[in-house]
């Protein structure tokens, strides 16, 4: 980290110019994840903070997670027959085993992904 810091004036002082670091794109899966880290393994959490890797581990959790999740609802939509006609001829009953179907497969990915 030898990177010059450079500095603007105004008025009488001079202020650094600083760059707020790139916020990481972590969404709910990578949340879940962050959370149990910090509840149930607080030295893996504390030592990936302190080392940088726990923003990047985050986001390849979110990423691998999200993508787990939307394959598994997929496969299991397909395997129980779950069809656009169903969704034409009765909407509420496509919605009611979709949702099963996305309480399942979030079941699996926080087991086998997140909570490990």
């Amino acid at each position: 980290m030898s990177e010059k810091l450079t500095y603007h004036r105004e008025g009488d002082y001079l202020i650094p110019n600083l760059i707020a670091p790139e916020s990481p794109n972590i969404g709910i899966w990578g949340q879940r994840r962050k959370n149990y880290l910090k509840k149930n393994r607080s030295g893996i959490y504390t030592g990936m903070l302190l080392s940088g890797e726990l923003n990047a581990h985050l986001e390849e959790t979110d990423c691998t997670a999200s993508e787990m999740a939307e394959r598994l609802i997929a496969e299991i939509a397909k395997r129980e027959g779950i069809t656009e006609q169903l969704k034409a001829e009765d909407q509420m009953e496509w919605v009611r085993r979709m949702n099963a179907i996305r309480s399942t497969a979030e079941e699996i990915v926080l087991n086998d992904l997140i909570y490990c």
